[in-house]
């Protein structure tokens, strides 16, 4: 008897070979940094960014990712509001001050319209309220990095 999923498989393949080229523009040499204090957040934003051909690297906090060897490799970083001893957006005026100009997308469980202003005109590419759609975060992605394609690092 024949395996009733074999039949998909290549369908399967052909439909991942379709996304992966049209998103590989965008993916090509993009290292997300994902910084959150919450395990759970960390390991789901990983999957989903990473099923879309990302390669992403996962820090506990702020300072832990401001230590790590990755600064220099992150396309772009997409970090919690609030965290115990850094904030998101204190990370970004630290890496700002350093020379480093990624750009920055902000996820938080408690949205603040007043933090999300001063986030935005700081020059954060997005503000998302936990939880999100995974469309609604990697369109913000794919928009950071269009405006910051090559630039690693900076």
């Amino acid at each position: 008897m024949r395996d009733p999923f074999s039949l998909g498989q290549p369908l399967l393949r052909l439909v991942l070979s379709v996304t992966t080229s049209e998103s590989a523009t965008l993916t090509i040499l993009s290292v997300i940094s994902v910084i959150d204090d919450d395990a759970s957040v960390r390991a789901a934003t990983n999957n989903l960014l990473r099923s879309h051909g990302y390669t992403v690297r996962t820090f506990a906090s702020a300072e832990e990712f401001l230590q790590s060897a990755h600064l220099n490799d992150t396309s772009c970083v997409i970090a919690d509001v609030q965290m115990s001893v850094m904030s998101g957006p204190e990370l970004m005026t630290v890496m700002r001050g350093q020379g480093y100009l990624v750009p920055f997308i902000f996820i938080t469980a408690f949205p603040d319209e007043t933090v999300r202003a001063r986030a935005l005109s700081a020059g954060a590419i997005g503000f998302l309220a936990k939880p999100f759609a995974g469309p609604t975060l990697t369109n913000c992605l794919a928009t950071a990095l269009q405006g910051h394609r090559g630039r690693a690092g900076e």
